[in-house]
């Protein structure tokens, strides 16, 4: 109870609720099916009776005086430091009870001890802590050892590139710069998988099958491009843990670790003997219908530390991810070197997110040009032509006159910084320039500026994941637009999937390619 509580604790206002299931319809059914091995005096109606008497006395009480003697002791620990406390007596089967609370949507993380009444020597996990892990939806915190408080250190982090690893990092890192600990992430992966199962493989290929799988071919590029291109991945994981922990002010320590994953890390967890290891409950190749990861499970059989198992996610950005896991060939660099050099960073990084929500860790000039081919439509090919026709030209590099260059006040730029989404920004920043020459002003002042941060409408998710299937770059910001002057022309304060469909709708009525267009979906 006392690491829960101190977890419980780091969230403002957060309450620890104390839970004790017991079983009294099963002891009930027990003590029935007992009583025909009863001994023959106890088998006699009058003293039958009395034994029923008693049991039952034994569970409507007695299980209630048990529970509520467990509830007292956590709730006088939680009030000895100031935290809220509050009580569930549950009755049923332990396990699927526990479950069904924690699943209730009501709490944030769910605290477990490893072993309970029925601990045996030798024994790391009970069956009720295991069976209630597997179950939880939420974040699930098993303590193995009582005697050793989590804020003791270091903290482990298991990272595999996840969003749940990544969810995972976070709350190491929330916990390390509230306890002050420094932080080891680590990140596994497997080097001889592919060689073990190549050489399975060729046992049982008869020589002509061979042939056909290409079996000496497969073989090489494993070794050669799929095993080094792992450690690559992997240590661009731990690239961007870095990175996401530089914006917490934290700086933590990173090891590349190769082998069985859970194997490593568990070796890894001996030699530094953290008080907390912190992983994704769920990996990299979970689908939907998987429980717990084999690997997370395997840490949580075996790791003597305390474990937490996530389930936050965090999708670090893609420019960050893609940019430390993703490696271009020779023929994709020299394809990109044909790009002129003042849209050269646009592209690349298209490119990049392109390759990176495809799973692509090698970008080749095929690659390349089917990038091209979705983000840049004919028409929009056409118009960027023109734009480097004319940059070749000279024309763009023909300054404004100094008549039409606006200075911006310090209060102006302050508001427009305000505004995280870059797109948003810059179309923010042209309406602004525009309102100041109607009113005849050479300076962007804050009074420009705030109307249209005030007159941005909130999206809602559903219309916001519409937005998305717009392709990246410049046709998803003039979607953007289109919609929120839908919804401003129309009184719409919040952007339903309904505005939004209304407003690419109306657009492409305007110009076919418009707002969505062919490839927007």
């Amino acid at each position: 109870m006392r690491d829960g509580a101190a977890i419980a604790a780091l969230a403002e206002g957060a309450s620890v609720t104390g839970t004790h299931v017991y079983a009294a319809r099963l002891h009930d059914m027990r003590f029935r099916q007992m009583e025909g091995g009863l001994p023959a005096p106890y088998r006699e109606e009058p003293e039958l009776e009395r034994q029923r008497e008693v049991h039952d006395d034994l569970i409507t009480r007695g299980l209630s005086i048990i529970t509520d003697s467990y509830l007292d002791q956590a709730e006088a620990q939680c009030r000895s430091r100031g935290i809220e406390f509050r009580r569930r007596s549950l009755e049923g089967k332990n396990y699927r009870e526990l479950a069904r609370e924690a699943n209730t949507g009501a709490y944030d993380l769910l605290v477990l001890g490893a072993q309970g009444l029925g601990a045996i020597r030798g024994n790391r996990i009970g069956t009720v802590c295991r069976r209630v892990a597997r179950r939880a939806t939420i974040d699930t915190l098993v303590v193995k050892d009582p005697a050793r408080a989590l804020a003791e250190g270091p903290i482990a982090v298991a990272l595999d590139g996840s969003t749940r690893a990544y969810g995972a990092l976070l709350t190491a890192l929330a916990l390390a710069q509230r306890w002050q600990l420094p932080v080891h992430v680590v990140a596994a992966f497997d080097p001889y998988y592919h060689y073990v199962a190549f050489r399975r493989i060729a046992g049982v290929l008869s020589e002509q099958a061979g042939k056909v799988f290409r079996f000496r071919e497969q073989e090489k590029l494993h070794e050669e491009v799929i095993d080094s291109g792992l450690a690559k991945i992997y240590e661009g994981h731990l690239a961007v843990a870095r990175s996401i922990a530089d914006d917490f002010g934290v700086t933590i320590q990173t090891r590349l670790l190769a082998g069985k994953p859970h194997d490593a890390i568990e070796a890894f967890v001996r030699e530094t003997r953290p008080s907390l290891l912190v992983a994704g409950k769920l990996g990299i190749h979970a689908d939907d219908g998987l429980d717990i990861g084999g690997n997370a499970e395997q840490l949580l059989e075996d790791l003597d530390c305390a474990v937490l198992l996530g389930m936050r996610e965090h999708q670090p950005a893609v420019d960050v991810v893609a940019s430390v896991t993703t490696a271009w060939t020779r023929e994709a660099e020299a394809r990109m070197a044909r790009v002129p050099s003042f849209v050269r960073n646009m592209a690349r990084m298209a490119i990049l997110r392109y390759a990176h929500e495809r799973s692509h860790t090698v970008i080749t000039e095929r690659i390349v040009d089917e990038a091209t081919a979705q983000l840049m439509p004919g028409h929009a090919e056409r118009a960027i032509g023109e734009i480097v026709a004319a940059h070749d030209a000279g024309e763009l590099a023909r300054k404004p006159p100094a008549d039409d260059a606006l200075r911006w006040s310090p209060e102006a730029v302050a508001l427009l910084r305000g505004v995280e989404d870059l797109a948003v920004r810059g179309t923010l920043s042209l309406r602004a320039e525009k309102k100041a020459r109607q009113d005849g002003s050479g300076v962007v002042e804050a009074v420009h500026v705030r109307p249209f941060l005030q007159a941005a409408p909130h999206w809602q998710a559903a219309a916001l994941a519409r937005l998305m299937r717009v392709p990246e770059g410049f046709m998803r910001d003039r979607s953007r637009e289109n919609i929120e002057g839908y919804a401003r022309e129309h009184g719409h304060a919040e952007i339903t999937l309904e505005v939004a469909e209304a407003g690419l709708a109306l657009a492409r009525g305007r110009c076919p390619f418009g707002a969505g267009g062919r490839a927007g979906g």
